[in-house]
Formats: C-alpha cells, sequence, structure tokens
C-alpha cells in the first residue's frame, strides 16, 4: 500500500493540489471542451506567427487533425481514469476494507529532529531538565505501545511473553509541576494493571499452567521415560515457581510498586523526601481534578484512562510514602458510582473500587460498607437503567451522527471563502472534535455495558443486544465517514493545526511580552523566559507528538509567576488541547472505533443477523458489523499459542460465516423460494396470502446490498440467492422433468420482483403426459418386454399387472416426447440395446430347440406331415398339435404351473415386445420430426439459408449459423420423410446366422407353431375370462407380442413358404366349424326332447367353440399383419434378386451420369 505523507514539514503545496485537482476534473470532464480550448489557442497563435497566405490551408488542415489525435486521447485516457474510479471506489462496497487501500493519506506528523536539537534554549539548566523529563515520557509511550501490539493481544489469545519494565528516574525542580510526567508514569503503571487483568481473567491460561505443572510431577518420578536428566529437573521447577509469581499470580503491578526504591549507595532517600511527596501527592490531586470532572460527561475524551493512571499513582504513592490521602481516597471511590466500571483493553474490564481495596488494605477501614456495597449494588443498578435506556439512546445517538455525518458531507463541500477563512477552519475544527466525542461516547457505552454484562455473568435481553448492535454501526459509521472524506479531511487539518499554533503562539508572545517588560531579573524569571521561548520554538513546527510533548514541559516552567491570565492559560490550554486531537485525528478515530472486543461477544451475532433479517428495509448496515467483526483480525495475528495464527483466524471466518448462512442467506433462500412457489401456485390456494390480513415482508432490500468483504472473499447477498434458486431449480427439474415449466415461471418471477439474474436450466423439457421414459425402457428392457402386453393395431403396451388401480400404458405420443426430450440419437442407442437383449434371448430359443425331447418329437411330425399331407388335403391335423401339446406338459411343470412350451411362449411373445418396442421407435421419432418441422411451409423446396446469408454479404458467424440451420433442416426433413427401417436391419443382422448349416436344428421352428398357436389362444381365453372376475391377477385382452415374435423368427429362419404350407389355420376353422356343424345337428335332434339341462351344455360347447374360433381368427388376423412389417410376401432368395436388381439400376443411373 502507498502511504502519502501530508506532514507539515512535507506538506505539498496549496498550488500542486489544485493542479492536480484540475487535472482530474480535466480527465474526468468531455473531451469536446478541451479541443474547443486548444483550437482558441491555435487560432490565437496563428494570427501571431506570419505566415506565407498560400500555406494557410495546410495549417487548417493540420491543426484539425491535431484537434481530433488530441481528442481521441484525452477520451481514451478519460475512459481509463474511469475504469481506475470504478475500480477503486465504493461502489464495490457500502463499507470498504482499509487494509485495501492502494493509497493512502498519512496525516499524522513525526518528527525527524532529535530531542537534544528540539531543545535548545540558552538555558542549560532547564534544557537538561526538560530533556530528560522528554526522553523518560517517550521511553513511556513506546513501552506502552510495546505492550499493547506486542503482549496483550498475545495474551488475551493465550500467548507467551516478557514485560519490560523501566522505573521513572526523579529529578527536583523547585516551583514546578511537571503534571504531564506524572500522567506518563501512570500510564505505564496501568500498562502493568492491564498485564495483571489480563492475566487474572484467562481461565484457559491458568488451566493449561495447571496442567503443565501435574505434566512436570509425571516427569519427576520417571525423568528417564521423557529423556531429561534428574538434576536439571529441580533448577527448572525453581525457575518456574519464579515465573509463576512474577507473571501469572497477579503480582506484576504489585512488585513493581513495592520494589525498594531507597538504595544504600544514594545519598537522598526517595521514601523520606518530603518535598518529592507533596509534589506527587499535588500531581495526583491535580490530574484528578481535571479527569473527575469530565468523566461520563459527553465532552470525555482521555479521562477515563488517566482515571485508572491516578489510581495507579495513588498506590505507588502509598507504597513510597506510606502517608494515605483520606480525602482523595474516598474521592477515588466515589467515581465508582458515576463510572461503575472502565474497560481496559479488548474483553478485559476493571472495577476501580476492588483494585484500590486490593492494592491498598490498610486503607479499606476508611471506606464503610454501607458504602462499598452500594457501589456494588449501582453496578447492576447501572445495567439495569442501561437496559431500559439503550433504545433511547440509540435514537439519540442515531440522530446525532447523522446530523454530524451530514455537516461533514456539506460543511467539507463548501467553497472556502479567503475572506472567512479563520471561520471555516474553526467550524470543521469543532465537527472534527465533535466527532471524536461521539466516538468516545458510543465506545464507552458498548464496551461498558457488555463487558459488564459478561463480568456480572448477567443476561441480555434481545432488545438490549439489538441496541448495542446499532450502537457499533453508528461507530463504525463515524469511522468510515472520516476514511471516506480523506482527502478533505487531510487539506483541512493542515490547515486548521497552523492555524491553533498560532493562535498558540499570540497566547504566548503575549505573555513573553509580558516576562520581559517587568525589568526585575532573576534566576526563576529567567527560566520562565527560556521555557516560553522553547515553547515557541516548539509550535514554529509540525504538531508532532515529541513538539507537543516539549511544549507541554515547557509551559509547566512557562506559566509560573503569573505570566499567564486565567483566563488567557484555559484559553491556551483548550487550543493545545484542540491541536493534539486535530493532529492525531485518523488515529484516535481508529483507537476509538476499534470494535475487535466483539471477538469475545460474537454469541450476539445470530441475534443480530435475525434482526437485519426482520427488518430488511435497513439491511445496508450489515456492512457495518462485518467491518466491525474484521477488527478483529489484526490482534488475531498476534497469536502465540498456535503453530499459525491461519489456524485461528480460519476458524473465526467459518464460525461467523456459518452464523450468517444459519440466520440470514438460508433463511433468505428459503422464504424466496417459498414466495415464489406460493405465487406461481396461487392458483391452489394453499394459504392466506392477503397483505391487509397476514401482512407482507418485502425482501428486495437485501438484494440492493452491495457485496460484503470478510477475509479475502466477497459476500454478494444477490449473488448468493440467486445461485441457490438456479441450484434447487435445476436438481428439482432432474428430478421431475415434467415439472420444467413451473421451475421456469418461478425464474421468470424471481427475475420480475426480485431483479435476480437467473441462469436457464438448459435441461430437456417433458410434458405431463410423458409417460415410462424411452432411457428407462431402454436400460431395462429386458424387465419391460415381460412386464408390458403388446397392441399391434393401435401401437400401444399396456402394463401387464399392477398394485394400484390404473394401468400404466405408452404410446407413439409418449415415446415422441421422449425423443424430444433427449434427442433423435437416443434412437439408434435403443436399438443397439434392443439387439442385445435379443441376442441373449436367441440363445435360449436355441437351447429349447435343441432339446433332444423337443427336437425329436418336432422331427417325427415333421415326418408324419409328410407322409399324411395327401391324405389330410396338405393340412396339419389339429389333434397332431393338440397331442404335442399336451405331450409336453408330461415332461414337468414350473411350481407356477406352466409347462414348457408355455415358457417358450412367452420367450417368444417377449421377443415379439421387443420388436413391437422397435416399431414404436420408430413412429415416436417419425412424430417428433413431424412436429419439429411442422413450421416449415414447403418440404419439397426449402431455401438455402447460407447461401442466402452469404449473398448478403454477412458475418462468419451469422453464416456459421445459417449452415447449421440448413442441416437441421435436411436432417429432419429427411428424417420426416423416410426413418429408419430398423426391422430390416435387425432381421439382416441375425438372418445369415439363423439359416446356416450349423443351426439346422432351428429348421424345426414352423412345425411347432401350430401348438404354439393352441397353448397361446388357451392363455389369451384365460387371461380374458379373468377380466370378469373380481381377481383380475393375470387378466389381459391383448397380447400381439406372440404374433410379433412368429412372424420375426419365421423371417428369420426363411420359413413363411414352409408354414404356409400346413395350412394350419384353414385346419383350425375347418375343426371347429366341423364341431359346431355337429353341435347344431345335435341341438335340433334334441329339441324335440326338450331337456333343457343338455340343451344349456350344448350352448355352453357352441359358444366355447365360437371363443376358440374366433380368438384363432385374431391371431391369424394378427400374424398376418405382423408378417408385412418383414416382407412375408418374400422368400429370402426372391429378396436377394430384388436387391441384386436394384443395385444393378444404382449402378447403370450413375454410369449415365458420367
Amino acid at each position: 500500500m502507498i502511504q502519502i505523507d501530508l506532514s507539515p514539514e512535507n506538506y505539498i503545496s496549496q498550488r500542486a493540489l489544485r493542479l492536480s485537482a484540475c487535472a482530474e476534473r480535466a480527465a474526468a470532464g468531455p473531451a469536446w471542451v478541451w479541443s474547443r480550448d486548444l483550437k482558441m489557442a491555435l487560432d490565437v497563435q496563428a494570427r501571431d506567427w506570419q505566415f506565407d497566405r498560400f500555406d494557410e490551408g495546410s495549417q487548417r488542415i493540420h491543426a484539425e487533425v491535431q484537434l481530433k489525435n488530441y481528442g481521441r486521447f484525452l477520451e481514451e485516457y478519460t475512459n481509463q481514469l474511469k475504469g481506475i474510479e470504478d475500480a477503486l471506489d465504493d461502489s464495490v462496497g457500502d463499507v470498504w476494507d482499509f487494509t485495501l487501500d492502494p493509497i493512502a493519506l498519512k496525516l499524522l506528523p513525526y518528527e525527524q529532529s532529535s530531542l537534544l536539537e528540539l531543545i535548545k534554549t540558552e538555558n542549560k539548566v532547564l534544557n537538561k531538565v526538560i530533556t530528560v523529563y522528554a526522553a523518560l515520557c517517550c521511553e513511556v509511550k513506546k513501552l506502552k505501545y510495546e505492550a499493547e501490539t506486542k503482549f496483550y493481544n498475545g495474551l488475551l489469545f493465550y500467548g507467551e511473553g516478557e514485560i519490560c519494565r523501566n522505573a521513572p528516574k526523579v529529578m527536583e525542580t523547585t516551583g514546578v509541576h511537571f503534571q504531564i510526567v506524572y500522567e506518563h508514569l501512570g500510564e505505564l503503571l496501568a500498562v502493568l494493571l492491564i498485564l495483571d487483568e489480563i492475566i487474572g481473567n484467562h481461565v484457559t491460561l491458568k488451566d493449561h499452567w495447571i496442567m503443565y505443572k501435574r505434566l512436570l510431577k509425571s516427569v519427576h518420578h520417571n525423568p528417564s521415560k521423557f529423556g531429561i536428566a534428574e538434576e536439571k529437573l529441580k533448577p527448572f521447577e525453581k525457575l518456574l515457581l519464579k515465573l509463576e509469581g512474577q507473571l501469572l499470580d497477579g503480582m506484576i503491578f504489585q512488585a513493581c510498586v513495592e520494589q525498594q526504591f531507597d538504595t544504600r549507595n544514594e545519598p537522598t532517600s526517595v521514601s523520606k523526601n518530603s518535598t518529592f511527596a507533596e509534589e506527587f501527592a499535588h500531581n495526583i490531586r491535580t490530574i484528578f481534578t481535571n479527569a473527575e470532572s469530565k468523566l461520563g460527561e459527553p465532552s470525555e475524551i482521555d479521562q477515563r484512562d488517566k482515571y485508572v493512571g491516578v489510581c495507579t499513582l495513588f498506590v505507588l504513592h502509598f507504597q513510597i510514602f506510606r502517608t494515605l490521602d483520606k480525602k482523595l481516597y474516598k474521592s477515588l471511590m466515589d467515581v465508582c458510582k458515576k463510572v461503575p466500571a472502565i474497560t481496559l483493553t479488548a474483553n478485559i474490564i476493571w472495577f476501580a473500587d476492588q483494585f484500590l481495596l486490593d492494592k491498598m488494605a490498610p486503607a479499606a477501614k476508611i471506606v464503610e460498607k454501607k458504602n462499598l456495597q452500594s457501589i456494588k449494588s449501582q453496578r447492576e443498578t447501572f445495567l439495569q437503567q442501561k437496559a431500559q435506556t439503550l433504545s433511547k439512546d440509540v435514537q439519540s445517538y442515531y440522530l446525532f451522527v447523522s446530523s454530524w455525518m451530514m455537516k461533514m458531507e456539506s460543511i467539507l463541500s463548501k467553497v472556502q471563502s479567503v475572506e472567512k477563512f479563520a471561520e471555516h477552519l474553526s467550524n470543521r475544527c469543532s465537527i472534527f472534535i465533535q466527532g471524536i466525542l461521539y466516538a468516545n461516547s458510543l465506545s464507552n457505552i458498548i464496551r461498558t455495558t457488555m463487558n459488564l454484562y459478561m463480568s456480572m455473568q448477567k443476561p441480555m435481553t434481545k432488545t438490549s443486544v439489538k441496541a448495542l448492535c446499532r450502537l457499533v454501526e453508528l461507530l463504525k459509521a463515524i469511522e468510515h465517514t472520516v476514511h471516506r472524506r480523506t482527502m478533505v479531511i487531510a487539506d483541512s487539518v493542515c490547515h486548521i493545526a497552523q492555524y491553533l499554533q498560532h493562535q498558540a503562539l499570540n497566547s504566548i508572545s503575549v505573555a513573553k511580552k509580558r516576562v520581559i517588560s517587568e525589568r526585575k531579573y532573576s534566576e526563576r524569571r529567567l527560566d520562565v523566559l527560556s521555557a516560553l521561548v522553547l515553547a515557541e520554538n516548539a509550535l514554529n513546527g509540525p504538531s508532532t507528538k515529541e513538539r507537543k510533548l516539549v511544549v507541554a514541559l515547557a509551559l509547566s516552567v512557562g506559566t509560573q509567576m503569573k505570566t499567564f491570565r486565567d483566563e488567557e492559560l484555559l484559553v491556551l490550554q483548550i487550543v493545545l488541547k484542540k491541536l493534539d486531537l486535530i493532529s492525531e485525528l485518523r488515529e484516535r478515530i481508529q483507537i476509538l472505533c476499534n470494535c475487535n472486543f466483539l471477538y469475545w461477544h460474537r454469541t450476539i451475532f445470530p441475534i443480530y443477523l435475525d434482526d437485519v433479517y426482520d427488518n430488511a428495509v435497513d439491511s445496508a448496515r450489515v456492512h457495518y458489523m462485518f467491518s466491525a467483526l474484521r477488527d478483529c483480525v489484526p490482534p488475531m495475528m498476534h497469536a502465540r499459542h498456535l503453530e499459525s495464527t491461519q489456524v485461528l483466524l480460519e476458524s473465526f471466518d467459518k464460525e461467523i460465516m456459518d452464523v450468517l448462512n444459519e440466520h440470514l442467506l438460508d433463511k433468505l433462500c428459503k422464504e424466496i423460494e417459498k414466495d415464489l412457489r406460493l405465487s406461481v401456485h396461487t392458483h391452489l390456494k394453499l394459504d392466506d396470502r392477503n397483505p391487509f390480513k397476514v401482512g407482507i415482508k418485502d425482501l428486495t432490500d437485501f438484494f440492493s446490498i452491495k457485496p460484503i468483504r470478510f477475509f479475502n472473499r466477497f459476500i454478494d447477498v444477490k449473488a448468493y440467492v440467486t445461485h441457490y434458486l438456479d441450484k434447487t431449480f435445476y436438481n428439482l427439474t432432474t428430478v421431475a422433468i415434467h415439472d420444467w415449466a413451473t421451475y421456469s415461471e418461478m425464474r421468470n418471477l424471481a427475475t420480475q420482483r426480485y431483479s435476480l439474474s437467473m441462469t436457464e436450466a438448459h435441461l430437456p423439457s417433458q410434458t405431463l403426459e410423458q409417460g415410462l421414459d424411452v432411457l428407462e425402457i431402454m436400460r431395462n428392457i429386458h424387465v419391460f418386454v415381460s412386464k408390458y402386453l403388446y397392441n399391434l393395431n393401435n401401437q400401444i403396451f399396456i402394463e401387464r399387472t399392477s398394485n394400484n388401480k390404473h394401468l400404466n400404458t405408452i404410446n407413439i405420443r409418449h415415446v415422441a416426447n421422449s425423443i424430444r426430450t433427449h434427442g433423435t440419437g437416443i434412437m439408434n442407442t435403443t436399438v443397439n440395446f434392443t439387439y442385445q437383449f435379443l441376442r441373449k434371448k436367441f440363445y435360449i430359443f436355441s437351447q429349447f430347440m435343441y432339446d433332444e425331447h423337443i427336437k425329436s418329437r418336432l422331427i417325427k411330425d415333421i415326418r408324419f406331415f409328410k407322409e399324411t399331407k395327401d391324405q389330410n388335403d396338405q393340412k396339419y391335423p389339429f389333434d397332431r398339435a393338440d397331442k404335442f401339446n399336451r405331450g409336453i406338459r408330461k415332461l414337468g411343470l414350473t411350481p407356477e404351473g406352466q409347462s414348457y412350451l408355455d415358457q417358450f411362449r412367452q420367450l417368444i411373445s417377449q421377443i415379439g415386445n421387443a420388436m413391437g418396442y422397435v416399431r414404436m421407435i420408430r413412429s415416436g421419432g417419425l412424430h417428433c420430426c413431424s412436429n419439429a418441422i411442422r413450421f416449415v411451409p414447403d418440404l419439397e423446396d426449402i431455401v438455402n439459408f447460407e447461401e442466402l446469408v452469404k449473398e448478403e454479404g454477412l458475418s462468419e458467424e451469422t453464416q456459421t449459423a445459417a449452415r447449421q440451420l440448413d442441416s437441421v433442416l435436411t436432417d429432419l426433413t429427411r428424417n420426416s420423410a423416410e426413418g429408419t427401417e430398423y426391422f430390416k436391419m435387425l432381421v439382416e443382422v441375425f438372418s445369415p446366422e439363423f439359416r446356416s448349416s450349423k443351426n439346422m436344428h432351428l429348421r424345426n421352428f414352423y412345425i411347432i407353431v401350430p401348438p404354439l398357436t393352441l397353448n397361446f389362444v388357451d392363455h389369451s381365453i384365460s387371461c380374458k375370462e379373468k377380466l370378469n372376475k373380481k381377481n383380475k391377477v393375470g387378466a389381459a385382452f391383448t397380447d400381439d407380442g406372440f404374433a410379433m415374435g412368429v412372424a420375426y423368427i419365421l423371417k428369420l429362419l426363411d420359413q413363411y413358404q414352409e408354414f404356409d404350407s400346413l395350412h394350419w389355420f384353414q385346419s383350425v376353422r375347418e375343426k371347429y366349424l366341423k364341431e359346431k356343424n355337429a353341435v347344431v345337428k345335435q341341438q335340433n335332434v334334441q329339441s324335440t326332447n326338450q331337456d333343457e339341462k343338455l340343451m344349456q351344455t350344448m350352448n355352453l360347447t357352441q359358444k366355447r367353440l365360437d371363443i376358440y374360433l374366433q380368438e384363432f381368427e385374431l391371431l391369424y388376423f394378427s400374424l398376418s399383419s405382423a408378417r408385412i412389417f418383414f416382407r412375408g410376401d418374400q422368400s429370402a432368395a426372391e429378396e436377394t434378386q430384388d436387391r441384386k436388381e436394384r443395385e444393378d439400376e444404382t449402378a447403370k443411373s450413375n454410369s449415365d451420369d458420367s
């Protein structure tokens, strides 16, 4: 990160700043303005320069070219600057992470001169005194900074560190009160106190220390096991005891103040030095008086820190001199009623009354028990009052901070006039300091309340938590306002500092003249004059910490002998205090607005997020809370108990993100999804959505929140919800593709209602009547052909049995929808799967035909038919087939009562079902293609889009798109007109193997068809009769898969002529007609006898014969229809001859063309 130092000693001139501002405005302005100005300048110069008249035209052309080039350059440069501005401005997030600033202005001035160079007067004694005190105070500041950055956080996050101590050197000056030195001493003692408090409140550290000591005892019992020499253990144990006594027993501060300050070699005794004791006490009282008056007041700034320092100084004074100022002691205790507790750092809270009682046990008698009890009860009262007044505090400070932010925005944007320059500076100074005061008040309320609740283990109400979180937001709003207006503040601070220095110098100049005007000379007056000169010299320069320290020390001497009147001194002190605040404005704001204590109070975060979710209108405030949580990160970097601080950071990151997801993002996602669902399904009337009755919750404000930065990520609420909806809609659409329209509508509604940029799922769409998917059938075709029955005429598959009250059906429309979903490529894959299935089934078919029992019977029947065909009028006898059917049953039955012929029939039906499925796939493909191409006006005359696009000279991308369109139209036209002859393919792939000499046993198939038809008819009649029964298990009204299977196998074996030679269906028809005529004759004979029972029996017999005859007729028609698919009118030889003739014709036409 680049840091630009705007400290006064390196102060950039106002002219340079104005020039840079002009350049910035110019870059943002339109290029034509600059072009116009340049043109005017050229015109003026052209009048001055005396060119030849003949060259005037060329000059104008050249100037115009240059103007165009310059205008183009300015336009490009403007765009570049605009891009940089867009990348760096606050558009990424409402609250910016300061650590990411690519360029930062460092306003804090730093001193390049040494103290010896700063403190130069002709009074060498004064020089030495001031130099010593200044050096000590600087050393105290360095030690304090080291403790704050190195030790506090390391201990707070459980680490180890060493405490550096340095006792203040005592020097005596008569009649002068160096109050600032005692203030610094109090700060140093407060550091030791804070270390004690951190360790004392660290339960984990103490527990681990105890465990470590126990481990050491185990080592002591068996040193060899741990590889440690026994003689080293005792010194180590002593070292641990010493370490525990010095650091872990809360004795750091105590050891410091109880040490022996008197030494034998020194001639003067510290504890018996009454002058020093009185000076010490005087400074304590002065510091306390100044701090006490502003404690708890709106004008409070750093008085709490000074109060802590006063308490430590008071204890030190008591330990050194063993004297007690009872009045001051009581006054110190009474402050506890006004300020019940003080936060020292992070979550460490300090009670002054307990501290004074612990460190000054003899003085405890002075304070009455009643008074002590009232102090403790005051804390509980404070919390109770805070719980009631926090909401009012939020409203008040919300108004105050908003007003202050508006002043910052308005006043700082005003153009300064030279006449009222001093007034403007004074006004700005007041606004800046007011920001510090607000930040301090808010910080005190938040820290004290939260830490006091935790220390006293009192539960906080949700209302209090929400109010405190609002105050945290206001605190961070102050910080970010200062950061956002850094440029203007940087400009103002330098002027204000110079203005205040000027006022201070005027006051000192008046005092110096007063001293000089008095003619009485004395050493003391000389010291005062030298001190005033030193203060002047220090003020004539940047307001660095060192110079301000020198000024304070010098004025400690320079304010003697009434050099200043009371009102003058008061004004000077106010001016110097303002100078102190203004010169450290950014640093003070950062310290006051630092919310790293939230790490120990992060349990409030879920309640806060719930509140944000419930109040969506101002949801953008979540930026400030995340900014506060980011303050927890830098202290974590000082953790020492882990191998890497990254572990701690990742844990914190995960915890916060989990809470954010659970209490805000996931809730928001589900609520948005619920709202979209209910809106889309309003016709179902699921619940009452009347906004006047149930209310309405507008969640659109969440999507206007700019991305929130946290650690190395940006949390985009809008993107998170969009991703959730996209993922949910996609996943649910894949599960139920027929719901694609519903989710598409929800997607569109999310775009319209919440302005979400939804992503199209790009999933194939389905309809509500999709039926069983082609892919599912393809993958489980073996199950499908056994569970479904085929109807040849309607091209429909019907489920055989179902546990439901309805049966599923699959028709051409369902298949067409599936093909539209998955694409036409699924057709070839399906046929390929069918081929694999048929291979397995034909293997079983071959095994059955090869069986000795079957083969021997078939050969016997073939021989019988050949021998008796002339006697039976070339017809295969019905009785022979019936005998075969009954004879097979004698070979054995399955547990279900099925014979081998029943199973063989089922096998052929499954093969036929597979072929019926292939037929349906082809029909569905044609149906799908015809639907897809229905918008083409004329299939015979389709224009070539690629040629049209080339004629128009359109882009290469357009030509590619047109070429793709032509290809699609060509494919659709060809597919819709022809389709693929899958039956022909499946015949050609199997027929060579079926007709080969090694499968001669399959040639007996045609003779088993008659018994199979008898078996099928019996089965079919049985199934149809079950339709009228209550128990419909096994009921069916169609099974054309058998006819398809028989026709297909006969085609593969080229046995249509052999089967036709049996004249089987004629034989069956004659048999049943003969029996039917016999029954009719018998009825006519018996009608005269009027035997009703016999007549009833004959009627049933006639009905049964009609049913059988009808079923055989249906089978005959189905088989004849199925043979058409396989060109049953041609033999294999005839098909071969046709194929050769077509090939010859094609070759002849090609030769004629060539």
